[in-house]
């Protein structure tokens, strides 16, 4: 069950990041020729790393005080309402 977790949750989040703003934003900084590509790396990295740590900080805290199905919904809703309001603000 644990590598299931493990790959499940590595591929999620790789086709997630792939072409998102922040992987453009990270790619376009270490194409300058004056930047230090590990650094630009282990930055990314370490950023990324803490974010995950907060979401599942958060999530294993916040699954005390609400069952795991409304957070399924409340999260659904939430993705709708951020693709409505993106599509809206493209079209105004």
């Amino acid at each position: 069950m644990g590598l299931k977790i493990f790959f499940a949750t590595f591929i999620a989040i790789f086709l997630a990041e792939l072409g998102d703003k922040t992987q453009l934003a990270i790619l376009l900084l270490a194409a300058d020729d004056g930047v230090n590509k590990i650094l630009v790396f282990l930055g990314a990295a370490a950023a990324l790393v803490l974010s995950s740590l907060l979401a599942v900080v958060l999530g294993s805290q916040l699954n005390h005080f609400i069952p795991p199905k409304i957070l399924k919904i409340f999260a659904g809703v939430g993705f709708v309402v951020i693709g409505v309001a993106i599509i809206w603000g493209v079209r105004n």
